[in-house]
């Protein structure tokens, strides 16, 4: 890799004005576990890394009246070992689990997976049926949207020029939901997944409410399965209610052809996945509605 310039800034505005001013010379680095890598094969016109990973603005995990906040800077390490959540957000840290290696998972950040937007990134799936929304900084100030939106095709994001993710935040109403998160590679570990699927909802007494179904490595981005949650929404909970959702959500993904599985084993693994995340949704929910009652 050929020599460059290392920049670190004081905030985050300081990080965004020299990305401003370097235009397309300089890339933000955080935990760099992707960018070296592609820097070393196609580093085309980049001469400057702008490192971010240190900023206040970015790091932290912290529980508020608003929900959960993660910094963009926050490593998957970090988040496996943080009691907040392992209580509140068991999938997000399930999914953090299955990223690469321990090296990795102490080098990556949850933020760079979400921009390098890969369709298979492990993060998104568990943070979408949570309602996460991501808060980014650019020259023109602050803004928020739902996570779902950030996405917009393979490797690309909603991110303007100059414009940095900073935050994600997880709302207050769903911190502990009863939700679950499967990952299917062609391994055990350091895999990328052929089929992720995350799963959250309630129940009011037997009957399913607020369903989110997530899944990665189906379609160009992350998706939720609206069309399957539909189906849930209100319904009482059965066997086939829930394999028909299943099925419903294998119609609105869009699996590929390649050289680590076939689009019809995509297809099986979308129906088994989504399916086993929904029943393990419900056993927890009704595992929570055992507890209450004994309270």
């Amino acid at each position: 890799m050929r020599p460059m310039n290392y920049i670190v800034p004081e905030s985050a505005e300081a990080a965004v004005a020299i990305l401003a001013e370097r235009g397309e010379n300089a890339c933000p680095l955080a935990g760099g576990t992707d960018l070296v890598v592609d820097l070393k094969h196609a580093p085309g016109n980049i001469n400057a890394l702008v490192d971010v990973s240190g900023l206040e603005e970015f790091r932290g995990i912290d529980e508020t009246d608003e929900g959960l906040r993660i910094g963009s800077m926050v490593t998957y390490g970090e988040i496996m070992e943080h009691p907040v959540c392992i209580e509140k957000t068991p999938e997000v840290v399930a999914a953090s689990h299955t990223v690469g290696a321990v090296q990795t998972r102490n080098l990556g950040t949850i933020g760079g997976n979400l921009v390098t937007c890969v369709p298979s990134a492990d993060s998104a799936p568990a943070l979408m049926v949570l309602d996460a929304e991501v808060t980014l900084i650019g020259t023109n100030g602050w803004r928020r949207m739902p996570i779902e939106d950030f996405f917009v095709g393979p490797r690309k994001t909603i991110l303007e020029p100059c414009e940095l993710l900073a935050e994600i935040w997880i709302p207050g109403h769903t911190l502990g939901k009863p939700s679950s998160f499967y990952k299917f590679g062609l391994r055990k570990g350091q895999a990328l997944a052929l089929v992720n699927a995350a799963a959250a909802l309630e129940l009011d007494g037997d009957r399913i409410v607020e369903p989110r179904i997530a899944l990665g490595a189906v379609a160009p981005t992350p998706i939720r399965a609206v069309k399957a949650e539909a189906l849930l929404d209100g319904q009482v909970v059965n066997a086939k209610l829930l394999d028909e959702a299943a099925k419903i959500s294998v119609t609105e993904s869009k699996p590929i052809d390649d050289f680590r599985a076939s689009r019809n084993y995509r297809r099986q693994l979308i129906r088994t996945l989504t399916r086993r995340v929904l029943e393990r949704s419900v056993e927890i929910a009704r595992e929570r509605q055992e507890k209450d009652k004994l309270h």
